[in-house]
């Protein structure tokens, strides 16, 4: 009886100091801005204005909030599509039998945006969006395509799947090598017992590789999906999101609410919505995918 007390207690005491961060730095965090969403008050301010629900009530009704939840909707369904989908695609690619001697150079070339800084993807993107010397609109000059140039991050039309665009480039290699390490992973066999049935490639894919990276799939959903709904570098850095609001995300107007409009309990207000948004497309797509348990 001693010794499963003993055992219990060293659980806990190598699991306490997991649990004091956490306390620290998430939940405690979390419940502050939850308080902090009742009240109105100003950074600096000594006081809080007890407000109610006075915030909520004025997050529904703001029209920048419906534009903002869109965007964060867009980047997330894009996301999906392209980091998930292609990077998996990539993945199959580079580990199939036939580029084995070529697939370290490709990794690395593909997971090299990963590591460069967000203002310096920013920067080089900027350029490349240029009305007047950007490297796009030189391109469809070039190949008789000359109607479809624009000012990408000036046109509300277009600002926000700019921003889109250059977020794929830039994270799909990272998604890509995580699908690596799950192929993998998967029995040689498989494949070689696909091929004596007759299996082609893309039925290969299918139906040995995509499920047996299942649970890697989930995951790199999940976190796709999240980070789309708390997305703030690259449209706070390349439009700040203008023009107008056209590329404002929930994640930017919480940062320009709170420190440029210095209304601080509204901020709190739209983090909590983006906290309750994305807890419940997680809880969603656990309960849809029937996966994550591993």
């Amino acid at each position: 009886m001693m010794n499963k007390f003993n055992n219990k207690l060293a659980s806990f005491l190598f699991l306490l100091p997991c649990l004091i961060f956490l306390s620290i730095f998430v939940f405690m965090p979390l419940f502050k801005n939850f308080y902090n969403s009742f009240f109105e008050y100003s950074v600096f301010s000594a006081t809080k204005d007890f407000v109610g629900l006075d915030n909520f009530k004025l997050l529904l009704a703001d029209k920048k909030i419906k534009i903002a939840l869109l965007n964060n909707i867009r980047y997330a369904i894009i996301s999906v599509f392209f980091q998930v989908g292609l990077g998996l695609v990539l993945a199959a690619v580079l580990e199939h039998h036939f580029l084995r001697k070529v697939a370290p150079f490709f990794r690395v070339t593909f997971f090299m945006p990963v590591m460069i800084s967000i203002s310096v993807i920013a920067l080089l993107f900027g350029f490349i969006y240029n009305p007047q010397i950007g490297i796009l609109n030189s391109f469809l000059e070039l190949i008789g395509l000359d109607n479809l140039s624009r000012a990408w991050l000036g046109n509300s039309s277009t600002a926000i799947y700019a921003v889109i665009a250059m977020s794929q480039w830039q994270s799909i290699g990272y998604i890509m090598m995580l699908f690596i390490v799950a192929i993998q992973r998967i029995s040689k066999e498989l494949y070689e017992a696909a091929e004596l049935d007759g299996a082609g490639k893309i039925k290969q894919f299918f139906y040995i590789t995509v499920p047996q990276v299942k649970e890697t799939l989930f995951i790199n959903t999940l976190l796709t999906i999240t980070g789309s709904m708390l997305v703030f570098n690259e449209p706070y850095i390349l439009t700040n999101g203008g023009p107008g609001v056209s590329s404002m995300t929930l994640a930017v107007y919480m940062y320009q609410s709170g420190f440029f409009k210095d209304r601080m309990g509204y901020a709190s207000t739209i983090a909590i919505t983006i906290f309750i948004i994305t807890a419940i497309l997680a809880i969603i797509q656990i309960r849809i995918s029937h996966t994550g348990k591993d």
